[in-house]
């Protein structure tokens, strides 16, 4: 270097050399600018005033539910095929037509009704949510692992939520505000048998299935639809825990399910799982005990056989978790042609609620985030809003022109090739439940499929939080499991009966109690009498 370049210089940078987000060289990072080395400091410190700044805006607004989650890229693997016959007999969409055609994708996996640092080995459902980048634009099929809901009507939904999560008055969650939404809403009951079963808490993410949850269509080229349900089958097996071994992992380590994803892909076991439909003809279908728009319902194997369309491998880990997971969005109305909405009313609320919540948590261009971004082309006369980085336009485009119609050079509607499916729609508008509740009769057969230990565990969770709940809420959800099976029903009732004989009811209705915390009042004592007593400083 010579000395005309060093008098020129005022920092040595090179490719590791650290820099603000204006890209100014950082030369002190260990201290702020003060008057004397003891302060006090000065108002002007810039690098300071951006570091904390930016700091304090770290976190965004978390989910308001799946706000714990975990994530991985991958590709998912057409067979060309549903079942024997070809994709195309069923739908037009574009990623299942080809045999070994292969579509990028991004999963997260989360738990539902607590914060993003919570517990993985909490009592709750799992989410399951794929965001495909086709070559006609991203689909994004979003459920969980237990292939139905609690609910099927989105008006009852954040009430669903409000009575899941923490007392807005203790922030503890308490089973007796879960069971009292629960025994005066009976849909949730096979949901319920479900969650309190050792379903309820998956061993980990690879080892778990996935749903679609709604009822979905598909659309083939001449515009004929057929109902569709998705479920993804892990080829790790399926492994859930008891409440005991979620307990001893969960002393051990809160976050085992993230770190066993991210070592699985960092060693090479790349998770993987088929995916199935199960498809129906469109309509109602009177001949069932239940209505296929019903989520939450399954429909029997039996009837409407698992088809394998193809794989999610998942293969790389993200680089950066807040850029690519906690920013990720889904929605269930990110649907490419060939995929339809049925009138499931749970996805129609859905459908709303899921776009909405992204722009309030990132904003109104969150789809120009890189991990929420389409692998392909776009152009939108879409404008501002925060956070807009990119002017999503067309390379012909007249800038100066902003909407459509237009003949100035502005942006053209596409060509539609496939038939559009145009369904006879006719009734009253109202304000009713569907017919067809049958709110036990599936709950029964999901209880008789259960393995012995399972039923065990089942009535030994059920028994220990609803003992805190008043009678009335014990003896509607005793009813409930009566309806379902009479087994059921009569373990229940024993259950509750020999323990409410340990403690008096009205003791026991005093506690906060959350799902599964058993003896969560012995805790609190515990932690007062096994502290040690240590002296101030």
């Amino acid at each position: 270097m010579t000395n005309n370049q060093e008098k020129q210089l005022t920092n040595i940078e090179n490719d590791d050399t650290l820099t603000n987000r204006q890209g100014h060289p950082i030369t002190n990072n260990q201290n702020i600018r003060t008057v004397g080395n003891r302060g006090p400091a000065t108002l002007e410190n810039y690098d300071f005033i951006g570091k904390i700044s930016h700091f304090d805006r770290e976190k965004i607004p978390e989910r308001i539910v799946h706000a714990r989650g975990a994530g991985a890229h991958g590709y998912f693997e057409a067979y060309g095929t549903v079942g024997d016959e070809p994709a195309s007999k069923y739908t037009r969409a574009k990623l299942f037509q080809e045999k070994g055609k292969r579509t990028p994708v991004f999963v997260r996996f989360s738990t539902v009704v607590h914060g993003t640092h919570s517990p993985e080995t909490v009592r709750d459902p799992r989410g399951f949510a794929v965001k495909f980048y086709t070559e006609d634009g991203n689909w994004d099929l979003v459920g969980n692992n237990l292939k139905i809901f609690f609910i099927r009507d989105a008006m009852k939904f954040p009430d669903m939520i409000h009575a899941f999560r923490p007392d807005p008055v203790t922030n503890i969650q308490d089973a007796k505000r879960f069971f009292d939404f629960c025994a005066n809403s009976p849909e949730t009951f096979h949901m319920v048998t479900l969650v309190y079963s050792p379903w309820g808490i998956p061993a980990n993410y690879r080892m778990m299935q996935g749903s679609g949850v709604n009822t979905y269509k598909w659309v083939n080229s001449e515009g004929k639809a057929v109902l569709v349900k998705y479920h993804w089958e892990p080829k790790q097996g399926i492994k859930n825990l008891t409440t005991k071994e979620a307990q001893e992992i969960q002393a051990k380590n809160f976050n085992h399910a993230t770190q066993d994803l991210y070592e699985a892909i960092e060693r090479g076991d790349y998770p993987e799982w088929e995916l199935f439909v199960q498809i129906m003809e469109d309509g109602p279908h009177p001949e069932l005990d239940f209505d296929p728009l019903d989520c939450t319902k399954l429909w029997p194997k039996d009837q409407f056989p698992w088809l394998p369309v193809g794989r999610l491998v998942l293969n790389k880990n993200p680089e950066n978790y807040f850029l690519e997971v906690e920013q990720a969005a889904f929605g269930t109305g990110v649907l490419v042609d060939g995929l339809d909405f049925s009138d499931d009313k749970m996805l129609q609320g859905r459908t709303f609620s899921y776009s909405d919540t992204q722009r309030y948590r990132l904003g109104a261009n969150y789809l120009q985030l890189p991990i929420n971004a389409p692998k392909k082309r776009v152009a939108t006369n879409q404008e501002g809003g925060f956070m807009r980085y990119h002017n999503d336009k067309g390379p012909n485009q007249n800038l100066h022109v902003n909407y459509e119609p237009s003949s100035m050079g502005g942006l053209k509607e596409a060509e539609q090739v496939g038939k559009e499916y145009t369904p006879m729609i006719e009734g009253n508008l109202v304000r009713e439940s569907i017919d067809r509740t049958n709110d036990f009769k599936q709950a029964g057969e999901t209880y008789r499929n259960f393995e012995q230990w399972e039923k065990d565990e089942l009535i030994n969770n059920l028994v220990n939080d609803l003992s805190i709940c008043p009678k009335d809420i014990q003896e509607k959800m005793i009813s409930y499991a009566k309806a379902a099976d009479e087994g059921y029903g009569r373990r229940l009732r024993e259950g509750l009966e020999a323990k409410n004989k340990e403690k008096h009811h009205e003791e026991i209705a005093e506690e906060f109690h959350p799902l599964g915390a058993y003896n969560a009042k012995k805790a609190v004592e515990q932690a007062i009498q096994k502290g040690k007593d240590t002296k101030s400083y």
